[in-house]
């Protein structure tokens, strides 16, 4: 069992809904991400860090934006794995997000070790097909790297067994088609995407794209284990500073233990 997998398993068998805010490595900039990490990581199960990218087909108009601005700085995927590095202090475990090419760039094994020294517990890879990716799950798994396969809401029951039975860490259950973003309301593939994937694993299974708000997160977890919020935690944080991104993801959490408590009454 890898790190990621045993925290996230030891929370949810407290009844506990599992909540994964997403930041973009330099943001707000390369001095305060430590601290915007450490910050939200106070109320998280794990966080997720996207490294910037020049191509990033699956980020929307926030996330993407973020990722460009850190590119301007000069922050790249090596450095932003250093940047990483330097959030240890963080009461959750880190995973990161990042597209292929850079890790094929880096080479496989030498990317899982980079990441495993800088303290990273899991792998999100959202472009690289099931079928292209047994080496680096495999140089992930020798890093001890937890592998989060992402799970579409148009996967046939036969894809979401196979996606499913590659996770080591969660089961990332996709809510819509289309790119990251905040939305008003969240999709009604959402639950029926969760079941697929609740069908195939016992592992934890967690919602993520266009989960926005306090609201959002509740429903999900109706019957998702957890949520992943990206876009709006970025948009707090770059829009309002990392007060009102803890306040966000405060809201969140709060609203997710309300309903755990509710429902263990």
């Amino acid at each position: 069992m890898t790190e990621l997998l045993e925290h996230l398993e030891a929370k949810r068998e407290t009844g506990r809904k599992l909540l994964v805010p997403y930041l973009m490595a330099a943001i707000p900039n390369r001095d305060s991400f430590a601290d915007a990490v450490i910050a939200l990581a106070a109320h998280a199960d794990a966080i997720e860090v996207g490294l910037p990218y020049s191509d990033p087909l699956m980020d929307g108009p926030v996330i993407a934006s973020a990722g460009e601005r850190a590119l301007r700085n000069g922050v790249g995927p090596k450095l932003a794995l250093e940047l990483v590095s330097a959030t240890r202090a963080a009461q959750a475990p880190r995973l990161v997000m990042t597209y292929y090419n850079p890790i094929h760039r880096m080479g496989e094994g030498a990317f899982c070790k980079r990441a495993a020294a800088a303290g990273v517990t899991g792998l999100i890879v959202p472009d690289l097909p099931l079928e292209e990716s047994g080496d680096l799950r495999r140089h992930a798994a020798d890093q001890g790297l937890a592998w989060i396969p992402l799970v579409a809401p148009t996967s046939s029951r036969q894809r979401v067994a196979a996606l499913a039975e590659t996770c080591t860490g969660f089961v990332y259950a996709v809510s819509s088609l289309g790119v990251t973003g905040v939305r008003a309301s969240l999709s009604e593939r959402a639950a029926q995407v969760t079941a697929a994937c609740r069908e195939a694993t016992d592992r934890p299974v967690l919602v993520g794209i266009g989960v926005s708000s306090a609201e959002h997160a509740v429903e999900a977890t109706r019957s998702a284990d957890g949520v992943v919020v990206g876009s709006a935690v970025v948009a707090a944080l770059v829009d309002e500073g990392l007060t009102a991104a803890v306040a966000f993801v405060e809201g969140v959490r709060s609203a997710l233990d309300a309903q755990a408590s509710v429902k263990n009454s």
